[in-house]
Formats: structure tokens, C-alpha cells, sequence
């Protein structure tokens, strides 16, 4: 990209910009919280939609408990990975955690996942017949 294409944006807009792909500028996270990976780091092992508890919390690495898929109660470590979106009208690459909370999540993301207790809260009728087979 040449000088002439590019145009600079305020770092507090970028900061404040929250894309379904790309995790919050700021995360806000504790020991022993739930997360969801963002991206495949390790196929199988480490998915997007793999979820994920946190043990240690490190500037540039966490390590966490894989709670779901075949990788179940091993820990391991989430690095710092640049992200770049491509559905935005500009380029900007985050460095950040792949991580976003986990204490809900859609029927989507839960399908195919294990649990032992499950909670289904449904303000409005599921749209398809199918999707609260798969919430339980």
C-alpha cells in the first residue's frame, strides 16, 4: 500500500470497534473464567468454539484448561496472534488473545459440545423445529 491510500484513523475508534471475528481491544479476564477460542490454533486439539478455562494469566500467554473435544482436561497456552479482519472497508491488524467469555452462548456454538449441565433460556420461539433439539 502507498502513502497515497493510506488514511489514519483515530486510535480510540479502532479501540472502540467490536467485529463479530475479531476479539474486544480490551479483554477483561480472571483466573478460572470460561472463554471460547476465536481460531483454529492447533487442529484438532485447539478449535474455534473450543472452550477453554483459564489457569494463568501472562502479558503476551495464558494457559487454560480445554474443556471440550478430544484434548479434555489438558492445559495449554494461548498466545498473543495478530488479527486481521477482512470484511471492514480498511485494513488494521489487532494483536490479541483469540479469546472471547463463555459464560453464554448461542444454540449454535453450543451444538456438538458436552456438558454436564446445561441452562435454556428462550424468550422467543426457536425459528426452526430442529434448534431446540440442539440447545439440549
Amino acid at each position: 500500500m502507498d502513502n497515497e491510500q493510506v488514511t489514519s484513523y483515530p486510535v480510540e475508534f479502532l479501540n472502540s470497534l467490536e467485529l463479530s471475528k475479531v476479539p474486544s481491544h480490551k479483554l477483561r479476564l480472571k483466573i478460572g473464567v470460561p472463554v471460547l477460542l476465536m481460531r483454529n490454533l492447533d487442529a484438532p486439539r485447539l478449535c474455534n468454539g473450543t472452550r477453554l478455562q483459564i489457569t494463568h494469566l501472562g502479558s503476551n500467554i495464558i494457559r487454560a484448561t480445554v474443556m471440550t473435544g478430544i484434548a479434555r482436561g489438558e492445559s495449554v497456552l494461548i498466545p498473543r496472534i495478530p488479527i486481521i479482519p477482512t470484511d471492514l472497508p480498511f485494513q488494521f491488524k489487532r494483536l490479541q488473545f483469540p479469546l472471547k467469555l463463555a459464560f453464554g452462548m448461542a444454540i449454535n456454538k453450543a451444538q456438538g459440545q458436552t456438558l454436564k449441565v446445561a441452562g435454556v433460556h428462550l424468550e422467543k420461539p426457536c425459528f426452526s423445529h430442529g434448534q431446540l433439539y440442539v440447545a439440549c
